[in-house]
């Protein structure tokens, strides 16, 4: 984990702060979708259409697979709510697992869609306000 973390560090610097809280937060919301290896194919598409750096928001999809699945419940749960559950519950195991596989998407879009927003939001407006000075600091001789 570590080690990712800091090919990460490698791969967003010299990056405006914009792009790194665009980066973060796509990643962090595509790698929490519900179901399994969607993350991937959902990141590099992404990466393709709003022409972001490939390698990093893999990483931060890497970095966040472990939230997929601490959240899975909680997206079901949700999505409960959200959806219902039908009437008659089949005996079908493949309706049962659709089910909730619909459910779990229901709940991820109602939270990780507008946390999403608010996390670039947050990042763009921090990381503006600060990697300048940082970095003016360290590139200047002393």
């Amino acid at each position: 984990m570590k080690a990712t973390a800091l090919r990460l560090a490698g791969s967003v610097h010299g990056m405006s702060g914009d792009s790194v809280a665009i980066i973060l937060a796509v990643g962090l919301v595509l790698g929490t979708f519900p179901v399994y290896g969607c993350p991937t194919v959902f990141c590099l598409l992404a990466a393709l259409v709003f022409r972001l750096n490939t390698p990093a928001l893999q990483l931060v999809n890497q970095l966040v697979s472990p939230l997929q699945l601490a959240l899975l419940i909680p997206f079901v749960k949700v999505g409960e709510t959200i959806v219902g559950t039908p009437a008659a519950t089949s005996g079908n195991i493949l309706f049962r697992v659709g089910e909730l596989t619909l459910q779990a998407v229901a709940g991820w879009v109602c939270i990780s869609v507008p946390l999403g927003l608010l996390l670039y939001t947050v990042l763009s407006y921090v990381l503006r306000r600060c990697r300048p000075a940082r970095f003016n600091s360290i590139e200047s001789p002393a």
